[in-house]
């Protein structure tokens, strides 16, 4: 006890108490039911509309879609219980209504059912997801695999050239009817070495060297990275004619430099690299000279009395879908022919959910972006804030070259759109990389609130 009169002070070194962020676990869980009603009513619309009957597989694909995605919600709750609620909802939803889209189109091709070996590889990205989620209890652990990430990167993008082109592009790999895409994996690999790579050499590249206009020209042991990265963009656009790998990776990169530097002469010289190289290889590549001539004249197969070609097919049903579109199941966009489930299955979210659906998907793709830049911002550490803005960049630069593509305003790409296109590699590609956005926004939630160490 205290004698009377006298007042005990505060100890000298009490600490304050972290300010401690929800969790909002319960958020994302309300928001993975909703997306998985929604892609469970698109699938049940899509079969009252051609057949006048719900699908007899509705609850089969419900269940799966809805199991999958508690599986990957209750890793997340359980390793990354204070990452971005919104995330991993988003993924759901997309890769839900790419299932739905790939259905819809199996119905006009019964002899090429693509939908449930979409459904498989979702099942494993989502298995990926768990794994990455469970097993990488720190980003900051791929910093240390930088080179071995390049190493393999460019195995896997220079193995198609050993195999037969498949529509004019280098880029698969099938052995005894199985087949990948090995630049789908590569891309996340260059995206860590880049973030590593570039936090460890951002002062060197920012304010060594010599002055050159608006741009700081580091020594050329920094420099010699990024012209390597420039001729193997192009080698690549070469020897496998696959345009979109070159102009994603080569974009990454120049997007993590101007990020990493802050110098906006880095995306001038970027984007007069990029032109330079892409104009060169469009002259003289035949395929890519095709493509960049059925972009510059897209109705040209019609003047001279052959069809519309698959450019011009897409323009129609972007056209014919209007504002609020055809309706789930019936458009005509099967009429673009093979690639319809793949290059071109935006066509057919055009034709049939109109502008609006369309609309409402690129704002989900933005919105995962968005989320990703965020994460990164969080962070305090260079790597991890670069690895972030690294993959949403991907996610970023592969929408748009997709979207631009399919509606005409840069020559078509052969890329498969995030979640939605049929596509194995893609589509376990893309959870891996909404697993590892889920890890930087948890790290860079914890770092605010004080319980990880920055």
């Amino acid at each position: 006890m205290t004698k009377a009169g006298t007042t005990v002070a505060p100890p000298a070194d009490t600490p304050a108490s972290a300010v401690r962020l929800p969790r909002r676990r319960g958020i994302e869980l309300a928001l993975i039911v909703l997306a998985v009603l929604l892609c469970v009513y698109g699938y049940c619309a899509v079969g009252l509309a051609r057949h006048g009957t719900v699908p007899p597989g509705a609850a089969g694909y419900g269940a799966g879609l809805g199991v999958l995605a508690l599986l990957a919600h209750l890793a997340v709750r359980l390793r990354a219980p204070d990452a971005d609620p919104l995330l991993l909802p988003i993924g759901v939803l997309l890769n839900g209504l790419g299932l739905v889209l790939i259905y819809r189109l199996d119905l006009e091709t019964p002899g090429d059912r693509a939908a449930p070996t979409q459904l498989v590889w979702s099942t494993v990205g989502v298995a990926l997801f768990i794994v990455v989620v469970l097993a990488l209890r720190d980003h900051r652990v791929l910093q240390r695999y930088a080179y071995v990430c390049v190493a393999a990167a460019l195995v896997l993008l220079t193995l198609p050239i050993l195999f037969p082109s498949v529509n004019g592009a280098r880029i698969w790999i099938r052995v005894a009817g199985f087949s990948i895409q090995p630049g789908e994996f590569a891309k996340v690999l260059l995206a860590v070495f880049f973030a590593a790579y570039l936090a460890a050499n951002r002062n060197a590249l920012a304010f060594a060297g010599r002055r050159f206009w608006k741009l700081q020209l580091p020594t050329g042991r920094v420099l010699g990275p990024v012209l390597a990265i420039w001729l193997i963009s192009v080698g690549v656009l070469v020897l496998e004619r696959d345009l979109g790998t070159s102009l994603l990776f080569f974009g990454l990169f120049v997007v993590l430099l101007y990020v990493a530097t802050g110098l906006t002469g880095w995306i001038a010289l970027g984007l007069l690299l990029a032109a330079v190289g892409a104009t060169a290889v469009g002259w003289l590549e035949p395929h890519v000279h095709t493509r960049v001539e059925d972009w510059l004249h897209p109705f040209a197969s019609i003047e001279a009395g052959l069809g519309p070609n698959q450019l011009a097919q897409s323009l129609f049903s972007f056209a014919a879908g209007g504002v609020l579109g055809t309706g789930l199941g019936l458009g005509h966009s099967v009429l673009i022919g093979f690639a319809a489930k793949s290059d071109f299955i935006l066509a057919t979210a055009g034709e049939e959910l109109g502008l609006a659906g369309l609309s409402a998907i690129f704002l989900l793709y933005g919105l995962l972006v968005e989320r990703g830049y965020r994460a990164g911002l969080s962070l305090r550490d260079p790597f991890g804030r670069l690895l972030a803005t690294g993959l949403a960049s991907i996610v970023a630069l592969q929408v748009f070259v997709i979207a631009g593509g399919v509606g005409g305003l840069i020559p078509l790409t052969g890329m498969a759109m995030p979640f939605l296109a049929q596509g194995g590699s893609s589509v376990v590609t893309n959870w891996a990389i909404v697993a590892l956005l889920i890890r930087v926004s948890d790290s860079a939630r914890r770092q605010y609130d004080g319980t990880e160490a920055p």
